[in-house]
């Protein structure tokens, strides 16, 4: 990663928006419940317009827009960059914010405590019911095994950021999955922040409830293992 700006603002959301993304405008909206001392950077695939429905110019907590080569990874590394503030907060743009997130990441940010910190993932109703099973999954795996997911909303102080190396952008998935594992591996401490930040639960209507979540199983095993033995090998070394 190259070097940043000095931090001027306390906190950074950055919102990485894919060529075919179609939300946005709701979390945009209910970012404005932020302080002052915070700006929302939103980064869209070159070549691709933002959403509709989102109306940067009109919001009063400052935004600005960057560019990018399309890929989640490249996305949030270009934002983060860009990015002024001493922390950095990664939102998808379907995330959703629930009466207490904003109140726990407040209090989070506060502690000033150098660690990962994450929400607690719930699936919105646009998907099957079942859906709600694999939150309460992904829930119980970061908090037993401590590997949360990017939908859980990964906020973390910029310097270790750039100590990090950023996300992986030459991940064909998992690049989140990959940081939390580098994170693990550098000391940084993984917190669970307590407070529920929801996701769109459409990619398991338009995929099958059972075909995504087998998916998503075997890709995380596979992505799991060879970084567990690695870690495994360096405290034992």
């Amino acid at each position: 990663m190259s070097a940043r700006p000095e931090p001027a603002l306390r906190l950074s959301v950055i919102v990485p928006f894919g060529p075919d993304e179609t939300e946005g405008a709701a979390l945009l909206e209910q970012l404005q419940a932020l302080p002052r001392d915070a700006e929302i950077v939103l980064v869209r695939a070159e070549g691709r317009l933002l959403p509709l429905g989102m109306k940067p110019g009109a919001q009063g907590v400052a935004i600005r827009i960057c560019a990018s080569p399309a890929g989640r990874a490249r996305q949030m590394n270009i934002g983060a960059r860009a990015a002024r503030g001493r922390w950095l907060w990664f939102l998808h743009a379907d995330s959703c914010l629930q009466s207490r997130t904003l109140t726990a990441l407040d209090a989070f940010l506060t502690e000033d405590q150098g660690a990962l910190g994450y929400f607690d993932l719930r699936y919105r109703d646009d998907g099957p019911r079942l859906a709600h099973l694999n939150a309460i999954g992904a829930n119980l795996r970061a908090r037993w095994f401590g590997i949360p997911f990017g939908d859980q909303g990964f906020v973390l102080p910029a310097p270790w950021f750039d100590r990090l190396g950023g996300y992986d952008e030459t991940a064909v998935c998992g690049e989140d999955h990959l940081l939390v594992w580098r994170a693990r591996a550098a000391g940084l401490p993984l917190r669970r922040i307590g407070a529920p930040l929801a996701s769109s639960a459409r990619k398991y209507a338009r995929q099958g409830w059972g075909r995504m979540t087998l998916r998503n199983l075997r890709l995380t095993a596979l992505q799991a293992w060879p970084q567990w033995r690695r870690l495994h090998k360096e405290r034992i070394a």
